[in-house]
């Protein structure tokens, strides 16, 4: 898998992207028992509700990157405190 590129995305999720984030990984932590949510819902959920919502570049599409990789890789970025 290709490192991501800055040009690679040409445009990325919309505020009600991360509104379906927060409630989707709400509902992941509530279905484990829990009122809380972790990082590990976060993951378990953000390629499912990202990944049609991202549109990749041409340059991304001729080197094989796929939206669930460039979620991977922006994911590999964030630094979980």
């Amino acid at each position: 898998m290709p490192w991501l590129k800055r040009n690679q995305i040409s445009y990325g999720a919309n505020p009600r992207g991360t509104i379906n984030i927060d409630k989707c990984s709400r509902a992941v932590a509530w279905l484990d028992g829990r009122d809380y949510v972790t990082p590990d819902d976060i993951r378990f959920i953000v390629n499912d509700v990202l990944r049609h919502r991202l549109i990749l570049s041409y340059d991304a599409n001729t080197e094989d990157v796929n939206a669930n990789a460039a979620i991977d890789e922006l994911l590999k970025a964030v630094a979980v405190a």
